[in-house]
């Protein structure tokens, strides 16, 4: 069934004003009069229950499908991480299928046909979110495969017997319900974008800023994410007993990787919102992602196992863990944090991300 509205004549049940809204329309300005290839919304949609029915709740199903094939395999290999190599997966396969996938299968257009469709800021998005996604799930494979059995933060939940038989309620399909959250940006902004473009605040004399800032959260949260992993890899492999890691980018905060993360998140929102695609909703996605990653499965989940483990079987890190936790920040810097120089290298990264967007921008226009 096809799925994106093009507004037609009635909006709501009244006239769609066609005048003075093209400025706030994705550009290029859709048509009033829709392309034959263009796929219609069912009526209704221009609600925020309908847009809900016919984008967020497909990607619902999309994303607790994958949970329940992914908790399948992971109760019958004994091994919970099988959720963390879903949650780059989920995310970044609902784009494509929101992007490229739905109008290939229902409406008949080739890829080169549905990727033409998208404008600038769509495209960048796609390939932003591919490059987040590809990145953390070679992380998540590459680490678990060296480790050879499961993740050392699930081994205290395994003890409880009835673990399997709770867990698909209690882990995989909660974090389906927060991959749907994350994934607002990709599944409104490219399944309905002409109700984005109608919903979003008009930006038009920031626009350009925005897309810069855009574009700089998305590299210096890049190299975070990339610099922390990189570190911590070469860390372990010059001596895994050398202790809690607090030099280069773990310096600035305890989670480094998870900063990153928040930042590129945030920057597929204010990408969307430079580019008048940004529906309110979508605002949803950078702040559910902050709360899991402070709150829920991802600082929170890591501190407490590692102070676990660390009591009970390597009391010198279990010390120098809690002076780490004493010095340094857990998700924010503070003012030491900004002024370390794997600070201002991130900063140079970002500005280094903006000039070669700008660069290739103006090379391919």
């Amino acid at each position: 069934m096809a799925e994106q509205d093009i507004y037609g004549s009635r909006f709501a049940g009244r006239d769609l004003p066609l005048e003075g809204i093209a400025s706030r329309l994705p550009h290029p300005p859709i048509p009033a009069a829709p392309h034959p290839q263009t796929p219609i919304l069912p009526a209704g949609t221009t609600s925020t229950v309908g847009l809900l029915g016919s984008t967020v709740l497909p990607s619902f199903n999309l994303h607790a499908a994958f949970a329940a094939v992914t908790y399948g395999l992971a109760r019958y290999t004994d091994r919970v991480e099988g959720k963390d190599w879903l949650w780059p997966t989920s995310i970044t396969a609902n784009a494509w299928w929101n992007a490229i996938g739905t109008y290939v299968i229902n409406d008949d257009l080739t890829i080169p046909e549905a990727w033409s469709r998208l404008d600038y800021s769509q495209k960048l998005l796609l390939g932003g979110v591919s490059v987040w996604g590809l990145r953390l799930l070679y992380r998540i494979v590459s680490r678990s495969a060296k480790r050879g059995r499961d993740d050392p933060r699930y081994a205290a939940v395994k003890k409880d017997e009835r673990f399997w038989n709770l867990a698909f309620f209690s882990l995989f399909l909660p974090e389906a319900v927060a991959q749907t959250l994350i994934s607002l940006p990709f599944t409104l902004s490219f399944r309905a974008p002409t109700q984005s473009g109608l919903a979003s605040p008009p930006v038009t004399s920031i626009g350009g800023f925005l897309h810069s800032l855009s574009i700089f959260l998305f590299s210096a949260g890049f190299f975070l994410e990339t610099a922390a992993d990189y570190q911590l890899e070469a860390h372990k492999k010059a001596d895994y007993d050398a202790g809690i890691l607090r030099e280069g980018v773990w310096g600035i905060v305890r989670h480094p990787n998870y900063l990153g993360d928040a930042l590129i998140q945030a920057s597929f929102s204010i990408l969307l919102l430079s580019g008048n695609l940004l529906h309110p909703l979508a605002i949803l996605a950078p702040v559910t992602n902050y709360i899991f990653l402070r709150f829920n499965g991802g600082n929170k989940e890591d501190e407490n196992s590692r102070q676990d483990r660390y009591s009970k079987s390597d009391p010198l890190k279990a010390q120098q863990f809690k002076a780490y936790r004493q010095d340094v920040n857990s998700f924010w810097p503070d003012l030491n944090g900004l002024k370390s120089k794997w600070t201002q290298v991130a900063v140079a990264a970002g500005v280094g991300g903006m000039f070669a967007e700008w660069a290739a921008r103006t090379l391919v226009h």
